[in-house]
């Protein structure tokens, strides 16, 4: 769960930067893509973490 929660926030974000930066909706896209996948990433190791914890 905490990886798809993340992944969505990290798409919402890219998206919001891209467009704080005047891009266009290939750019806010490509951002949201990146954004979703580097946040997804730290979401599954947060993952780890919290499960090798508990």
């Amino acid at each position: 769960m905490i990886v798809i929660a993340a992944a969505i926030i990290g798409a919402a974000l890219g998206w919001r930067r891209a467009g704080q930066l005047g891009g266009a909706p290939r750019d806010r896209a490509q951002y949201a893509a990146a954004f979703a996948v580097a946040f997804a990433v730290l979401g599954l190791f947060a993952t780890v973490i919290l499960d090798r914890m508990i």
